[in-house]
């Protein structure tokens, strides 16, 4: 039986280097992209998939954007602060009850110092805060689901020449009450994730990896 692919050998083509061209940004320019663009964006992030068999209906993941500048984009990034000061203050405690830890942990806090103080790089820094909330199911798999919904939007920022950061902290905001009442959705339902979406100053080499040849082992 011949198998014929929907897809040319130029799709594909362009796919891998959509793929090879993947960077994480972190230095943006002050140029907005169109809002057609984030739109587009967050379509490729509706098309991930998700924990249809935990969740029902059509409100399982929903986006929020803020743009740089809006007054509750400033609030976020406090919150977001607030977050990193009581993450230290828990690193803190667990590295005084064991010092074995201080040394794979003393970097860490430094970091989330530097954090408390400059503020979460990608909440402020960028002309795009994206936050996506994916509601808990059960069992609960918002955030793997979250890791392919952002995989998406990161691959389609790449292919439309934007940069993209994952901003992590996103997913301990979750169960902020205010951070919720900001976005409008119930506080413990939804889990979440985030990202800085925009040009990037200087465009990054495509990621080197080893050849898949290399690492992978035949099981026959």
């Amino acid at each position: 039986m011949t198998h014929v692919s929907p897809f040319t050998q130029e799709d594909n083509v362009a796919l891998d280097r959509i793929l090879e061209s993947r960077r994480s940004v972190r230095a943006f320019a002050p140029d907005v992209p169109p809002k057609d663009d984030i739109l587009r964006i967050i379509r490729a992030g509706l098309l991930a998939p998700y924990a249809a068999q935990a969740v029902s209906g059509q409100d399982f993941r929903q986006f929020f954007v803020f743009q740089q500048g809006s007054p509750y984009l400033v609030r976020v990034a406090e919150i977001a602060k607030q977050h990193v000061k009581r993450m230290a203050e828990q690193l803190y405690k667990e590295l005084a009850a064991n010092p074995s830890l201080e040394e794979k942990g003393s970097g860490f806090v430094k970091r989330l110092e530097q954090l408390e103080k400059a503020g979460v790089p990608g909440i402020g820094t960028a002309p795009y805060y994206i936050v996506v909330a994916e509601r808990r199911g059960i069992p609960p798999a918002a955030q793997e689901s979250l890791a392919h919904c952002l995989e998406n939007m990161w691959l389609k920022a790449t292919a439309l020449g934007l940069g993209f950061q994952l901003v992590s902290l996103t997913a301990q905001m979750a169960q902020d009450s205010e951070f919720c009442s900001l976005l409008g959705i119930p506080e413990g339902e939804f889990g979440t994730n985030g990202c800085a979406v925009g040009y990037p100053v200087e465009r990054l080499p495509p990621a080197e990896r080893p050849k898949a040849s290399t690492v992978t082992k035949w099981i026959d």
